[in-house]
């Protein structure tokens, strides 16, 4: 499963990136099991924790140089399990008794769905450096866990919501990388900060989700616009 040389220091760094991977299934599992028994918050919390070790498994394979086709399989299948059936799995039960089960149940299989579709489209596609395509599926469990945390009384509109960020997923809309909000003007960064200020963190949450969904058929419409030959 290891390709290339196979010495200690290899199959040890090998070892730990897809220890990584077989966390963020535990920590979804578990994330399943708590939600179930009415203990939503760390539920979501633990979704949290997923996220980081799905942020962590592949740049550490990368940097020790042991990425191989096995832990992309099982970094998939570890983003399905944790993605695209814990967090739907979590927030069903979040917004349970606060919405009409009909349409939470929809909203939530579809973000199973496209979770799915997504990951498989990123298995096959080209990449792109600069952005994704299509919101991807540990930014919407992002969203949906923070969500799970901050908001205790949740608009029927949710469920809306919930369905139109699993479409998201899907759609062919650029969105950027989160390492070019570097580049974004320092002064864009006060709004934030002052909404945070004078409002509420979850208006903030929501303004700030709002915004980057908003940013993928934005950048499409420019790009869209440019003329060809233009970078």
């Amino acid at each position: 499963m290891l390709p290339g040389e196979q010495t200690a220091r290899r199959r040890f760094f090998f070892a730990l990136a897809n220890a990584c991977t077989v966390a963020s299934i535990v920590l979804g599992m578990t994330a399943i099991m708590l939600a179930l028994s009415g203990h939503i918050a760390l539920a979501a919390g633990l979704l949290l924790g997923c996220i980081a070790m799905d942020a962590l498994d592949g740049p550490l394979a990368r940097k020790f140089g042991v990425a191989s086709p096995f832990g992309a399989q099982m970094d998939s299948l570890a983003d399905m399990c944790s993605f695209g059936i814990a967090t739907p799995i979590v927030v069903f039960q979040w917004l349970h008794g606060d919405l009409p089960t009909w349409a939470i149940g929809a909203a939530c299989g579809l973000v199973a769905v496209c979770a799915a579709i997504r990951l498989a489209r990123f298995n096959v596609s080209p990449k792109d450096g600069r952005y994704f395509s299509g919101v991807p599926t540990t930014l919407a469990a992002t969203v949906l866990a923070i969500s799970a945390l901050l908001v205790t009384s949740p608009h029927p509109a949710f469920a809306v919501g919930i369905a139109l960020l699993a479409l998201m997923m899907v759609s062919g809309f650029p969105y950027a990388k989160l390492g070019q909000l570097r580049r974004v003007p320092v002064w864009l960064w006060v709004l934030p900060v002052l909404c945070l200020l004078l409002v509420s963190v979850e208006v903030t949450f929501m303004i700030l989700v709002c915004v980057y969904l908003a940013s993928g058929p934005l950048l499409w419409a420019v790009h869209r616009r440019r003329p060809a030959g233009i970078a």
